[in-house]
């Protein structure tokens, strides 16, 4: 997060509870009464988002933690698909020595493994 994104953040947290003042003010709530009630929600929702956030990062669901994934996941499908093709390339002789030294087919010779 960028400094400029944080600071619109606390920007728009305070007027969150600058909102929620007013609404309870209009809600019948006198001075101080709206102030704590303001702020007894505002703590609320800022309690319930850091919950979220500590759930996601236990369960492992952070944008980063995903996109990790996502990414071992298409890197090991590629090298895969790429080992695939240059086995496939090699000859049957090639690709059935390289069976033999890799232990593969089983039959190797004695004193080579």
């Amino acid at each position: 997060m960028t400094n400029g994104k944080a600071l619109l953040l606390a920007l728009g947290v305070f007027g969150l509870g600058a909102a929620g003042y007013g609404l309870f003010q209009l809600g019948g709530f006198e001075g101080f009464s709206a102030g704590i009630a303001a702020s007894a929600l505002l703590m609320v929702l800022v309690l319930a988002w850091t919950g979220s956030y500590l759930f996601r990062v236990v369960t492992g669901q952070m944008t980063f933690i995903q996109q990790r994934r996502t990414y071992r996941e298409a890197y090991d499908a590629f090298t895969t698909d790429a080992l695939q093709r240059k086995f496939d390339a090699l000859s049957p002789e090639e690709q059935e020595r390289l069976l033999r030294e890799t232990g593969q087919l089983g039959d190797a010779p004695p004193g080579e493994a």
